[in-house]
C-alpha cells in the first residue's frame, strides 16, 4: 500500500507542487499564517516543529518564515526533491527527511509542534500515526492537523449525491475539476482510496476520539476555517468535502 501511494505522489509531484506553490505568491500565505497563529499564542519563534507529509514544502516554508526551526518529512522522494528546491528558492532553512509518518525515526519528546496537511487520509494505520506524533511531542507540545473526507462519496450514498452535485456545478463553471477522471491520475487515487480506512469514516469525529484516547487534549476543531483560506474555485470544487482542522495538545 505504501509503495502504491508513493508511486502515485511521485508521479503527481510536479503538478501538485505547482498548485501549492501558487499559495506562496498570493494572499493565501498570509491567510495560512493567521490560522497558524490563532493556535500559537506565543508564536513560532525558535520552536522545533515537524511538518509531517510535507509534500512540496509549502507549510515548511511558511513556518520557517514565522521563525520556527523546521524539520520536514515525506515518504515520496520526488516530492521531497520539489520541497528542497522550493525551500532553497524561498531562502527557508528546513531539514528534510524521507520517512513513514506511521513509524517515525525521531526520539521521544523532540518537537514543540507537529503539523500536517492532507496526509492522514492517505495512511493505512492512522491511529498508529497519531500515537507516533504524540510520542515525538514534548509535554505541552501541540498538534495541528488539516484534512478532509476526500473519498467518503465512495461509501456514503448521501455524500455521493452532494459530491456529484459539486461535479455538475464545477463543470458548468468551466473549472478544471481535480476530483474527476479528466484530472491526471484521479482514477488511480480513487482506486487506492477504496482500500484506505479513513475513506469510509466520517471525520473529524473519528480523529477527535482517537486523539483523546491516545492522551491528547483537544484544543479546538473547526470545520469552517477553509472559508478563510480557500478561493472561490476551491469552495465550489470541494463544497461537499470541506477541509477541517484539529488542534490538540500533549
Amino acid at each position: 500500500m505504501l509503495e502504491e501511494i508513493q508511486g502515485y505522489w511521485n508521479h503527481r509531484s510536479q503538478s501538485y507542487a505547482q498548485l501549492n506553490l501558487d499559495e506562496l505568491g498570493s494572499e493565501k500565505k498570509q491567510k495560512w499564517q493567521k490560522v497558524f497563529l490563532k493556535y500559537a499564542p506565543n508564536g513560532f519563534e525558535n520552536i522545533h516543529l515537524l511538518d509531517i507529509g510535507c509534500g512540496p514544502g509549502i507549510f515548511s516554508i511558511i513556518f520557517s518564515e514565522l521563525g520556527a526551526c523546521v524539520s520536514a518529512l515525506d515518504y515520496t522522494p520526488k516530492m521531497l526533491e520539489r520541497a528542497k528546491e522550493n525551500a532553497q528558492k524561498a531562502g527557508a532553512r528546513v531539514a528534510f527527511y524521507q520517512g513513514d509518518a506511521q513509524n517515525l525515526e525521531f526520539g521521544d519528546g523532540v518537537f514543540d509542534w507537529v503539523v500536517s496537511r492532507n496526509l492522514t487520509w492517505n495512511l493505512k494505520d492512522p491511529y498508529r500515526a497519531y500515537q507516533e506524533w504524540y510520542r515525538v511531542l514534548k509535554k505541552g507540545g501541540r498538534l495541528l492537523n488539516f484534512d478532509a473526507n476526500w473519498y467518503l462519496h465512495l461509501f456514503d450514498p448521501k455524500h455521493k449525491e452532494r459530491y456529484e452535485q459539486d461535479r455538475e456545478k464545477v463543470a458548468q463553471a468551466g473549472i478544471l475539476d481535480h476530483m474527476t477522471q479528466s484530472y491526471p491520475n484521479a482514477k488511480k487515487m480513487e482506486e487506492i482510496a477504496k482500500s484506505l480506512p479513513l475513506s469510509k469514516i466520517h471525520r473529524p469525529g473519528w480523529d477527535i476520539e482517537a486523539l483523546e484516547s491516545i492522551g491528547f487534549e483537544i484544543l479546538g476543531f473547526d470545520k469552517e476555517f477553509y472559508q478563510e483560506v480557500w478561493d472561490c474555485d476551491e469552495k465550489l470544487m470541494f463544497a461537499s468535502t470541506p477541509m477541517f482542522l484539529i488542534a490538540a495538545q500533549k
